[in-house]
């Protein structure tokens, strides 16, 4: 009978599911484990050719194929960077060092002894070398070759600051001094190290330009030539100096207000026998030298005085022989001389009290003085120094009430001392930096004109330890120029370069950036600091990001890419061929692995310090379990109820 061989296959793929279902459960806690499933399929003999093959029995059941699930099983987080998980589709491919190449969803891996990151097996994960530009390299076997982060010297600096505009330059003590805090408006300091890793500061003092401005004042001979900042101008007998040479040191020095350059004749001193004087900038009071040589090529340079950068109107006061008016800024101020003439005392308080209404209507005003000296009466009219020069906005007129005629009997200017405003220090500061808050550094001052390695051409123009100048917008406080470069709100600042900040290696230079930096009527606070450089750490772990890279971490706070996890992924990973440890080989069946990153083509994406556990679902393997045990049970019965019945027909 036919049967017994029927009822021996049925026994055989009951017990393959026996052994399968058995096996899930016993792998339902093991790491990337994927559960199996058994597949039947009836067995029919051959039928010859027109023979009535509807009529023949089934020979019965083979096991067709023992099905793998490849389902993501879930995803459990552990405290291990080198736990890998994939989230999607991909092998992780491994390598035993013999040629031998394998495929696994067990992502449970360490580092040996020779820094290589291996299975549990001791197989060699494979993946992406790195170059030094972060191109990636041909497939090998990742590894953690980095074990320490080389020094880096600081070779860029961004601050971005606010200096309290409300803060005043005029109580600021003089001269500036680096050790005495009263003497400058701001001051932080900013990390940096050397090429050897050894951290040093960069102390950076910021003082905001006083309104005044320096007078620089020389006894001279004429007619006679005098080098000023490199420049010789001639000045004739009368001490007039020549235009062209005016011109030029107009355009070589911008310190100087050209127009300030006089010849003062001294009365008792023989005809041709002096002093010259000159003035600077406000916004250049206290910056740099100014270098004053004579005929003979001898350093002249005097200590410059200071005089205020506020607009001065100056009139020598007279008594007049007629009834006068006159109107200062809008304001008349009437002068009888009858019944009595008044004296001169009289006509300057007559003008005293209408001081206020004078800086009422004029804002600009700062005071009305009247000054007595050697028995003259000195009218000043002083304008804030914030307004700069006034210009054509204040009138000061003298009318002949008589005759309605200008007159000039009252009032006559003072040349000697009216001068015109200078705001050009609105919004300007020196900047210092020193290293370690001692040694003051090149941070791009020009070499001052008259020296040498001074050049009219900027790209030309060599630098020097000192201050720069940093400049803000008065109406916005916005950052507006950097060392003489100005630039519009909003774009990056020119950038500073530092010298001479690395000990270790005097070829290093810092760049500087200060876009962002303002100046608010707010405290005076640092709002961005960064820099680049590091001292040398030690690895302190590895880590690894969503799309694959390896990151090694030192103590320095750096991190370094070593290497990218390489993606398996096949045509047909149901051909794959078990071999142990959770592990599978490419087969014909399954074609050829095609490798990738993470996150590209179909790959999934990589989770660290996680695992993916088995797949297997035990209530589903239980039931299978008793079905396959009944099953098992059916087929026993066939065969006993074949036995029976050859035992009745051997009766017979």
């Amino acid at each position: 009978m036919a049967g017994f061989n029927t009822a021996i296959t049925g026994l055989k793929a009951a017990s393959t599911n026996l052994d399968v279902t058995g096996n899930n459960i016993a792998n339902s806690s093991t790491i990337g484990f994927k559960a199996s499933r058994t597949e039947f399929g009836d067995i029919y003999a051959t039928a010859v050719v027109g023979a009535g093959s509807s009529n023949v029995a089934g020979s019965g059941v083979t096991v067709t194929d023992i099905a793998q699930n490849f389902q993501a099983g879930t995803t459990e987080f552990t405290n291990n960077n080198l736990d890998l998980a994939i989230n999607g589709s991909g092998f992780f491919q491994l390598d035993d060092g013999q040629g031998g190449v394998t495929y696994t969803r067990a992502g449970a891996f360490e580092l040996n002894k020779d820094g290589f990151v291996v299975s549990k097996s001791g197989k060699y994960l494979q993946g992406y070398g790195l170059d030094s530009q972060g191109n990636r390299l041909p497939i090998g076997n990742l590894a953690v070759d980095q074990k320490e982060s080389p020094p880096q010297a600081t070779g860029n600096i961004g601050l971005s600051f606010n200096i309290n505009d409300a803060a005043d330059a005029t109580l600021l003590s003089t001269p500036y001094d680096k050790d005495v805090p009263a003497s400058f408006t701001y001051s932080t300091t900013v990390r940096t190290f050397d090429s050897l890793g050894n951290e040093h500061t960069i102390k950076y003092n910021m003082v905001e330009q006083r309104p005044v401005r320096d007078v620089y004042t020389v006894d001279a001979s004429f007619p006679d030539t005098i080098t000023i900042s490199g420049v010789d101008v001639a000045f004739d007998a009368a001490g007039t100096p020549n235009a062209a040479d005016l011109e030029l040191l107009k355009d070589t020095d911008k310190r100087i207000d050209t127009s300030t350059l006089l010849f003062t004749q001294d009365p008792a001193a023989a005809a041709g026998v002096g002093s010259i004087s000159f003035e600077t900038y406000a916004k250049y009071s206290d910056y740099g030298d100014m270098l004053i040589n004579d005929a003979a090529g001898i350093d002249i340079t005097p200590e410059p005085t200071e005089r205020d950068a506020n607009e001065n109107y100056a009139y020598t006061l007279a008594v007049p022989t007629a009834d006068t008016e006159l109107n200062i800024g809008g304001v008349p101020v009437e002068i009888s001389v009858s019944p009595t003439i008044p004296t001169l005392r009289e006509v300057a308080d007559l003008i005293l009290a209408r001081e206020t209404e004078i800086k009422d209507r004029n804002p600009n005003v700062e005071s009305v003085s009247v000054v007595e000296e050697a028995g003259e009466f000195r009218l000043d009219i002083r304008f804030k120094a914030d307004y700069g020069n006034i210009g054509s906005e204040f009138i000061v007129t003298e009318t002949d009430v008589a005759t309605g005629l200008p007159s000039t009997e009252v009032l006559t200017v003072n040349d000697a001392r009216t001068y015109e405003g200078d705001s050009s220090f609105r919004g300007q500061y020196q900047m210092f930096a020193y290293l370690n808050g001692t040694e003051l550094l090149d941070v791009g001052k020009s070499v001052d004109p008259g020296e040498t390695g001074f050049s009219v051409k900027a790209t030309d123009t060599l630098s020097e330890v000192g201050s720069v100048m940093l400049g803000f917008d008065p109406t916005s406080g916005f950052l507006n120029s950097v060392n003489g470069t100005s630039f519009s709100e909003g774009s990056i600042a020119p950038a500073l370069t530092i010298a001479g900040a690395d000990p270790a290696n005097t070829e290093t230079e810092i760049t500087l950036d200060l876009t962002g930096s303002t100046q608010f009527a707010s405290a005076s606070i640092v709002k961005a600091s960064s820099q680049d450089g590091y001292t040398k750490g030690d690895l302190i772990g590895v880590s690894f990001a969503e799309t694959g890279e390896m990151v090694a971490a030192f103590s320095n706070g750096q991190k370094q890419n070593l290497g990218v996890v390489a993606f398996a992924t096949f045509e047909n990973q149901s051909g794959l061929q078990p071999s142990g440890d959770t592990e599978w080989t490419a087969t014909l069946t399954s074609g050829n692995a095609v490798l990738n990153p993470p996150g590209t083509g179909l790959n999934g994406s990589l989770r660290s310090a996680a695992l993916e556990q088995s797949n297997v679902d035990l209530s589903t393997e239980l039931v299978r379990l008793i079905e396959a045990q009944r099953n098992f049970q059916a087929n026993s019965k066939t065969l006993e109820t074949l036995n029976t019945v050859t035992q009745a027909i051997l009766q017979i």
